[in-house]
Formats: C-alpha cells, sequence, structure tokens
C-alpha cells in the first residue's frame, strides 16, 4: 500500500477525530489482533545501503550499491535516474582505473557499492565516494564529480587500498602516502594482507564537524571502522601522523575489529543532543543473517564512540553485547510479512527538520529480495536517537502532550534483544494502566511527560518517545519508541 493512499487516510481520520472533539484523553484502549488491517508498504524501487540526501534543488537523491541513483519529491514517490550502468560518465572506459587494483569479482563481473552522494562546498560539486571491490578484503575507495545531483558522475581518483599482499603494495598508493622507504609489514601477516587488524575499504560516508571540517568515515568486519579526515579543497583524505588507535595510511579507528560481522558505518552530528552519532550494522549480509542498525556516539568526530552502558567496541568476541540495537529481524500484528535483516543505513535531515533514518530491508517471505526504507527519527530525554516503528507517513509527536492516564488499553510490545541471528522476537500483548504495564514476560512502571515516557522494569530504564502515525496497512496506530540503560530496544503499538 502506498504513502500517498495512507497519507489520505491519515488526513481523513484526524479530521473525524478534530470534529468528534477527541483529544490525547479519548485514545482508543486498542484493538484485539483479529481486528487489526494487515499489510505493509512497498517501494517502488530497489536499492542496497540507501543513502540520501536532499539537494539544492530541493528534492531527495538515493544511491546506494549496485549503481542505483534515484530521486523523489516527497520521499514516497521514487524514480530511477540511474539503474545498473548509467550513473558513471566514463567509470567503463578507457583501461578501467576504477577497477586496476581489485579485477572482476567472483561472478566475472565489476562490483561498485556503497555510494555516498555528498555536496562540496568548497568545490561546488557533488562528490560520489563508493568503493570498487572484488573479495571480502580486496576494495577500493573512489570519488567521481558531477556538478548536478541527478550526474552522470564522472570518476576522478582512486584513494585507499584494501586486501593487498607484499607483491602488490607497488599496485596501491601507500608509498606515494607514507614515503618511499616506508615500513608496510604492519599491514601484512605471512605476506597477505591482515585483515583482522586493518579495514575492508568499503562503505564511505562524508559528514561534516561543528568546525565545518569535512571526514570519511569507512570500513567493514577485517579490522574494523575507521575515520579520516577530506581536504574540501580536493575531495580527497588527509592522512594524519601516527598516534594512539591512529594509523599514518587507513586513519582513526573508531570500532570493531577481529573481523567480526560491524560494518556500514555512518555519522551524523546533532546539535539537539550535542553528539557525533556513529551507526553501523551488525550480522551478514543475508536474510537470515541477522543484519540489524546498531547505534554508538561520541562528543568527538575522532571518538571514543560509547553505547548506551558506556562501552566503547573493539575486537570483543560478544560483540553483540555493545552498541544501541535500534532494531533487527521484528514483526507486529498489521505487518502481512515478518521484517528480516535491517542494514545499511544512513541518516539525513529533511526539508522538515527532522532526522530520518533509511535503511534496506529484507523479507521472511521473499528470499534475498530487498527494498528501501525510511523511519523518523526522535531523540528521548538522555539524547539517543530512537527510531518511529513504522515507515513514515508524515507522523510527529504530539504539540499538546500526554498524561499518565492517556496511556492506557491494550498495546503489542517488542524487545529487540540483542542477539545477531536469524530469531524473530515475538511481539505480545501487553496492558498499560494505571501507571503499570504487563504482558506475559514484560512487567514494570510507566511514567510520560509530555510526548516523552519512561518504562522502568526491574533492573532496566527505557526512555523514549510516544508517536501517533499511520501505519503500513492503513491503521491508526499510538506507537511507543523507547531505548534501555541495557542497549535494547523496546517498541509498543497501540491499534487505535
Amino acid at each position: 500500500m502506498k504513502k500517498r493512499f495512507l497519507a489520505a487516510v491519515s488526513l481523513v481520520m484526524c479530521s473525524v477525530l478534530m470534529l468528534s472533539g477527541c483529544g490525547a484523553s479519548n485514545l482508543s484502549k486498542g484493538k484485539s489482533e483479529m481486528d487489526i488491517k494487515k499489510g505493509i508498504y512497498e517501494c517502488a524501487i530497489g536499492c542496497h545501503d540507501p543513502q540520501i540526501i536532499l539537494a539544492e534543488d530541493g528534492k531527495y537523491y538515493m544511491t546506494g550499491s549496485h549503481q542505483i541513483l534515484a530521486v523523489s519529491e516527497d520521499l514516497d514517490k521514487w524514480d530511477y535516474i540511474a539503474k545498473g550502468n548509467n550513473m558513471f560518465s566514463n567509470i567503463f572506459s578507457g583501461d578501467l582505473p576504477a577497477f586496476a587494483f581489485v579485477g572482476k569479482n567472483e561472478e566475472g563481473g565489476y562490483s561498485v557499492w556503497a555510494s555516498n552522494i555528498f555536496y562540496n562546498e568548497v568545490m561546488k560539486k557533488y562528490v560520489m565516494y563508493f568503493c570498487t571491490t572484488s573479495t571480502y578484503i580486496k576494495s577500493n575507495l573512489c570519488m567521481a564529480v558531477s556538478d548536478k545531483p541527478e550526474g552522470p558522475y564522472e570518476y576522478t581518483d582512486t584513494f585507499l587500498y584494501s586486501g593487498f599482499t607484499k607483491s602488490e603494495i607497488d599496485k596501491t598508493n601507500l608509498y606515494e602516502v607514507l614515503g618511499e622507504d616506508a615500513d608496510i609489514s604492519r599491514y601484512l601477516k605471512l605476506g597477505g594482507y591482515d585483515n583482522s587488524k586493518w579495514p575492508n575499504c568499503i562503505d564511505p560516508a562524508v559528514f561534516t564537524d561543528t568546525e565545518d571540517r569535512m571526514w570519511m568515515v569507512y570500513g567493514s568486519w577485517s579490522g574494523g571502522i575507521f575515520l579520516l579526515e577530506l581536504d574540501p579543497s580536493t575531495g580527497l583524505p588527509i592522512h594524519p601522523e601516527e598516534g594512539e588507535n591512529v594509523d599514518p595510511y587507513f586513519g582513526y579507528k573508531l570500532a570493531g575489529g577481529g573481523h567480526h560481522p560491524v560494518e556500514g558505518p555512518f555519522i551524523i552530528y546533532s546539535p539537539e543532543s550535542g553528539y557525533y552519532h556513529l551507526f553501523v550494522s551488525y550480522g551478514e549480509l543475508k536474510a537470515n543473517g541477522g543484519y540489524q542498525v546498531r547505534q554508538f556516539r561520541s562528543k568527538n568526530p575522532t571518538g571514543p564512540y560509547e553505547d548506551v552502558k558506556g562501552q566503547v567496541l573493539s575486537d570483543e568476541e560478544d560483540y553483540m553485547s555493545y552498541g544501541l540495537k535500534m532494531m533487527g529481524n521484528y514483526s507486529l500484528p498489521s505487518l502481512s510479512d515478518t521484517y528480516m535483516a535491517p542494514g545499511g543505513q544512513s541518516v539525513f535531515v529533511g526539508a522538515d527538520g527532522s532526522y530520518y533514518l533509511s535503511y534496506h530491508q529484507r523479507f521472511a517471505s521473499r528470499g534475498e529480495y530487498f527494498e528501501p526504507r525510511i523511519h523518523k527519527l526522535f531523540l528521548n530525554e538522555d539524547g539517543w536517537f530512537t527510531a518511529s516503528v513504522f515507515e513514515t507517513m508524515g507522523e510527529d509527536i504530539s504539540e499538546s502532550g500526554y498524561e499518565t492516564s492517556d496511556i492506557s488499553g491494550k498495546f503489542y510490545i517488542l524487545d529487540h534483544g540483542l542477539d545477531v541471528s536469524d530469531q524473530v522476537p515475538k511481539y505480545e500483548e501487553c496492558e498499560f494502566k494505571n501507571g503499570a504495564f504487563e504482558s506475559e514476560n514484560f512487567s514494570g512502571t510507566y511514567d510520560v511527560n509530555e510526548s516523552h515516557i519512561t518504562l522502568m522494569t526491574d533492573d532496566v530504564t527505557y526512555r523514549g518517545e510516544i508517536i501517533e502515525m499511520t501505519d503500513e496497512a492503513g491503521n491508526e496506530v499510538l506507537t511507543i519508541s523507547t531505548v534501555g540503560d541495557n542497549n535494547r530496544t523496546i517498541w509498543a503499538v497501540q491499534y487505535k
């Protein structure tokens, strides 16, 4: 069901509520599961690792892996600009410099992944950062430029390499960056690339800090997530001096290592929270791989990035205990399919000034088929982002707010847990009444302050937001999205 239709439904429903004089104190007490309409939002395009930019022309541009570029005016209807082979003007011409080092993938083709568009105000260009790759460690970071967000983009440079062996160093720019006499043995193990310490050069994403300095976060599995400053006059890296957790070639190490499944980094600064928020994907990139979205934050672009428990992720074997899990596999009463493996995420600020999370979504009934999804983000009282429960529909928090007594009746509550697996957590019926909630496995008390809600169990406090919206099947819902001090996310939905 398309959001344009759902928005119309929402407008009619809101008009009826206004005419009847209903307010927050007269919210429905919740439908039984058998009475809930079922469906899901379906997008008109396919885009893996979606990243969205609001361009100077007022339109949204989405790009990602596999040379996809699409445009939208409303975050609902998307149209392809490029699909597979026409995003670049020159990448497949000449001697193919973007693939000179990595070569072809195991299917005999050329891989272009995880594109990111950033408008460079100094260069007055839209710069696309992307990776070319052939194996799980052999990759390049590249850049291309265009005068227009819709492209086509002209490939200009390959500037970072991973997965090289001792005999391939001369095919990279390591000596150019580090000097002809540089000791490159630190990057090697038994003559091959030491991928337990150093990154796979994929998944680039660019952001600016509070001083307008440009940075690029990147990395995947292997040695973890890294960061490099960029020169705004060229768009290319400024390689740092060596230091603690700082490598002169790959830059600042932020998280991960030990070839654990942490990838797809994205950083955005929030002046409202005062933090740089780092979003990453855990798990394997497939429907049953436990793919999911996690969040860390820092007061400085170079870190340290901590989770809600104050932990910094390194190469710990129990990496799944680190990082705020924002969402993983899930199902809810109104969804006609089970949502699997959300990830490849990014964050952008919309025309309305709100933060939005974009990511790709797989489904239990459709194998490895995927679609992009967009959820509005809200900051809780502790300054952590929490995502709205359903695909964005123009939802928002109530201007008039709520009292604790307004939140009552039957909800369906879901704990996203901390596991990295193919398991789908089961939602439960949960009764909210007089400041207490109870279901089969959850119980505690709750307190409401305007749009903010706090859920308290015996040993955990969850803080989040109350959000009214229309869900993907067209139901009017009251939703609760909270972040726990145990790094877990709890959602609750009441169907009006």
